[in-house]
């Protein structure tokens, strides 16, 4: 049964705090989800209150995996039930040369571990690029994921 052409207008989501504070000053949103399908935008490892980078590689990468979770939160269909990486089914990371190493690329695939769990193993594009946005990046993450609308 296909949905009705109305759930399948985009519907464009920020979350609070520095997601806000990207979205006014660059004129973009953090999600969109049109029917079951979430899209984010690009995600950094800054601190989603104050736009802080951490200076620890490792601490970096493991905030961008978690500012996807709080992304993915923000344009789920039904706050009261979670969005997680394991819902994600396709990623792309964008890695600076300072995360484009042996140890960068290790802490990543330890944070997909952790995010996504054994045995959820989403299709994943690493991309070397000199810079990334916003000064101090290292790394840039953004994933789509599909949800359940019926539960």
């Amino acid at each position: 049964m296909s949905e009705p052409t109305s759930s399948l207008k985009p519907v464009f989501f920020t979350y609070r705090g520095h997601g806000e504070i990207l979205s006014k000053e660059f004129h973009y949103s953090q999600a969109v989800r049109i029917g079951n399908r979430i899209e984010i935008s690009g995600q950094g490892g800054w601190d989603p209150s104050t736009g802080a980078i951490p200076s620890s590689l490792t601490e970096e990468i493991e905030q961008a995996f978690s500012n996807v979770e709080l992304t993915l939160q923000a344009a789920s269909p039904d706050p009261s039930k979670k969005v997680t990486w394991r819902q994600v089914y396709s990623a792309r990371s964008f890695h600076t040369p300072a995360s484009m190493t042996e140890d960068g690329l290790a802490a990543v695939a330890a944070a997909l571990k952790k995010f996504c769990g054994p045995d959820h193993k989403p299709i994943l594009t690493a991309v070397g690029t000199p810079q990334l946005a916003l000064p101090g990046m290292n790394i840039e993450i953004e994933v789509v994921a599909l949800v359940d609308l019926n539960n």
